[in-house]
């Protein structure tokens, strides 16, 4: 037998998995094609395509949710250990030490954790270490001793089949755990919106509470629509074993407490949480905890600081540091971080596109003439107004009308009226002006269904009554949502396809919680992308290095100082919505104390002087240049000359390959056809921009080929079913040509069945093939 003529696959089950599994290694311990990622999303005009996923050929598992080594395998015409560092990629997302590569020969093994000796050996087959080895060395290298391994060693919940952890939540649940074991009581999480805090929770709580060694757990967070999908989805397991806290009532019977922190707080005697001795919870996990409780000085902390014996798990996608508050200050640096680009990379979240909308009153700013009065008769104040007073010391009603006017005939023109979309507001009075907007734009579906428009803020029970609905995914309504606070953080909507942006965003915390509103996938529903309409400039934030940069301590934080901030207000008993610090230095009334006027302008024209569509690169990063100059830029790093580009379009036996191939390098042709024609062929766009050449449209290329007479060398029906073919490439492209489906639609299923066509027109498959690449390469002669 030569091995070097057996595929990959039989080189894994000949001679791999045997030496694994003669080394003592079960089946249930070896995962072959271990899934790493999904494959990032790309998205293109209205449809998408994904990246190749990552798996790992073998990942070994001492126990199902810790991993100790990864193998890469390679046929036996690679060299032994070429798959080494494709192994130990997998291996760093993984937090794999041990590192295999094999050609069916032999391994080579990587020590990732030694440093003092040679990191890399050669085994034989038979010499491949044992589960006992391995996990010995494990220990050696973690720290873990016969107490710890106790509770390293407990499983997670498994009873959910298919919600097993993803890598980066076993990665942080194993880390938790790990930590507390070792009897670590503070620790932060950060991992970006939609990529499962709380099911990692669930996992965490569940092997402590499994081991013992946590008895009693408090789950806090500071919104109902929070406490109640804990309850009802991710930590639904515990059952019997766990109570909501409502209404002020403690039954100290229980196991698992989930709670608001204004149903726990108060004063006096309405400290319900001192109902429970300091020592009650040996557990506290904290959702979102870049507010409520994150100033030192908030009567929230108060809660962590009655039971301060207790372990402590700050959850966030936002670690707050600023001059007055610090996550990190209380709970200490992350121990580990798995971040939104991170998300986008691996395929677990969606990505973005960015509409940016420039108006003449927000570029120029508004100044009133002397005397000029608003709709209710009062004189405007005489000075130079812009987005920052807009709809909150002045509205320009005219605005309002405009921005809900640009996103409906978006909408209307793409249709996707039933996308479901939040709109961020200055405040719950903007929210309400917005939805009375949206409601003039869209009357004809506000008429099939009341529900199509809805406000959703704190002040309004009937629209709150309606976030379950708009979390729904199978609910249809409602559809077009405003808000002003309420819906920026924590509330799981996972069918959001929207987000649009008309309040000012200075926060690089609430800029991320708004937009992770919209990175979850539900890929099987068709939410894969979602689009940031952005009226305010809001999105200059992603330029930001904070954006996606890692957690750090601000310079001037101080424990204890507030700074200039005023202190929290004290929020209503189990409120629904996250009490928010007044905007500005005065708040919302004025300096004497005085409600602050607002004006109201209904009568100043609005106009839209610019709007730019952005995507994010191959990088993850925003195009900040026209799509023409990136394009050209993209194409020439690959082609320096047209006869370099030339070249390969015509040595390649597909076309749609290049095509691939370009958008995989960031390419975006979609985007290019929306904005300079769907009528040209992408060929003859990419030339035109990149080279400049003139371009042609389909239908003119079909035409020139039709005027040079090709069919009459083929038989009569040949010749016909060729020109229906190139009537399909004029109509929708290359792809048409290379992609046999097209045998089954109209007009050539007129000509019979895919079957009777290629043997009985063509005489066989070859002849038929050889018919398309011929009539492909008349399609681009020169």
């Amino acid at each position: 037998m030569d091995k070097k003529q057996l595929t990959e696959q039989e080189i894994r089950t000949r001679f791999i998995t045997p030496a694994i599994k003669n080394s003592g290694w079960s089946s249930a311990q070896i995962r072959e094609e271990y899934a790493i990622t999904k494959g990032r999303i790309i998205a293109r005009g209205g449809t998408y395509k994904r990246d190749k996923a990552k798996f790992a050929d073998y990942v070994l598992c001492y126990k199902p949710h810790i991993p100790v080594a990864v193998i890469e395998a390679k046929d036996n015409k690679h060299p032994i250990g070429s798959g080494m560092q494709q192994a130990l990629d997998y291996a760093q997302r993984l937090m794999v030490p041990f590192v295999f590569s094999s050609n069916g020969d032999g391994f080579v093994f990587h020590d990732r954790t030694q440093t003092d000796s040679d990191k890399e050996t050669i085994l034989t087959l038979n010499a491949f270490p044992s589960p006992e080895k391995l996990w010995e060395m494990y220990k050696a290298v973690n720290g873990i001793d016969t107490p710890l391994e106790a509770i390293v060693t407990q499983p997670y919940y498994t009873e959910k089949e298919d919600k097993a952890p993803r890598y980066y939540q076993l990665n942080a649940i194993n880390l938790a755990v790990n930590a507390i074991g070792r009897e670590q009581n503070r620790i932060l999480l950060v991992m970006a919106t939609g990529t499962g805090k709380t099911f990692t929770a669930f996992q965490i709580i569940w092997r402590l509470w499994k081991a013992g060694i946590k008895k009693r757990i408090l789950f806090l967070a500071d919104r109902n629509a929070l406490i109640d999908q804990t309850y009802i989805n991710d930590f639904a397991p515990f059952k019997e074993k766990m109570t909501i806290v409502r209404n002020r009532k403690v039954d100290k019977s229980y196991e698992i407490y989930l709670a608001l922190y204004q149903g726990l707080t108060g004063e006096g005697d309405k400290e319900i949480f001192k109902q429970f001795s300091p020592g009650f919870f040996d557990l506290i996990v904290v959702d979102e905890c870049h507010r409520g409780s994150a100033k030192a000085d908030s009567e929230w902390r108060e809660i962590l600081k009655y039971f301060s014996a207790a372990t402590q798990i700050g959850l966030t996608a936002t670690p707050k540091e600023d001059k007055t508050t610090s996550n990190i200050d209380y709970f200490g640096e992350p121990i580990y971080t798995y971040s939104l680009k991170e998300g986008i990379d691996d395929g677990f979240l969606a990505p973005y596109r960015v509409i940016r909308v420039l108006m003449d009153k927000d570029a120029e700013g508004f100044r009133p003439y002397v005397g000029q009065v608003d709709r209710f008769g009062n004189e405007i104040a005489d000075r130079e107004y812009n987005t920052r007073d807009y709809d909150r010391e002045l509205v320009l009603e005219q605005r309002t009308k405009l921005v809900a006017r640009v996103v409906s005939s978006y909408l209307k023109q793409h249709d996707t009226r039933f996308d479901k979309s939040i709109f961020f507001c200055v405040d719950t009075e903007h929210a309400d002006r917005m939805r009375q907007a949206l409601i003039n734009e869209n009357a004809d579906l506000v008429t099939e269904n009341e529900r199509y428009v809805m406000r959703i803020t704190g002040d309004d029970d009937i629209g709150k009554k309606q976030l379950d609905n708009f979390r729904d995914v199978s609910a249809k309504y409602p559809v077009l949502v405003t808000t002003s606070k309420l819906l920026t953080t924590g509330v799981d909507v996972q069918m959001v396809k929207n987000i649009v942006l008309d309040a000012n965003i200075n926060s690089m915390t609430e800029f991320k919680q708004i937009i992770g509103r919209g990175t979850r996938v539900r890929e099987e529903l068709g939410k894969t992308f979602f689009t940031i309409f952005d009226f305010r400039d809001a999105t200059r934030l992603f330029a930001d290095p904070d954006f996606d940069g890692p957690s750090e301590q601000d310079e001037s934080f101080t424990p204890g100082d507030d700074g200039t901030l005023p202190p929290e207000p004290t929020p209503p008993d189990d409120a629904g919505e996250t009490p928010q610090p007044p905007d500005g230095p005065e708040g919302p009334d004025g300096p004497t104390g005085e409600p602050r006027k607002k004006y109201y302008v209904h009568d100043v024209e609005v106009t839209v002087l610019k709007q730019r569509v952005q995507y994010i690169d191959k990088n993850g990063k925003l195009i900040t240049e026209s799509l023409t100059d990136y394009t050209r830029r993209n194409i020439r790093e690959q082609f320096v000359s047209l006869s370099d580009f030339l070249q390969a379009w015509n040595s390649a036996a597909r076309k749609q390959a290049v095509f691939d191939e370009l958008a995989a390098q960031g390419v975006l042709i979609e985007e290019l056809q929306e904005q300079i024609g769907q009528e040209f062929d992408p060929f003859d766009l990419l030339c035109h921009v990149a080279y400049d050449q003139a371009p042609l449209t389909r239908r003119e290329r079909a035409n020139k080929v039709k005027k040079r007479n090709y069919f009459a060398k083929y038989g009569e029906q040949a010749a016909a079913v060729l020109e229906a073919l190139l009537e399909k490439y004029a109509d929708a492209g290359i792809s048409s040509l290379e992609n046999l489906d097209v045998l089954k639609v109209k007009p050539i299923t007129e000509f019979g069945n895919p079957v009777q066509i290629v043997n009985s027109i063509f005489n066989g498959k070859e002849n038929f093939m050889n018919a398309l690449r011929d009539l492909t390469q008349e399609l681009y002669a020169a």
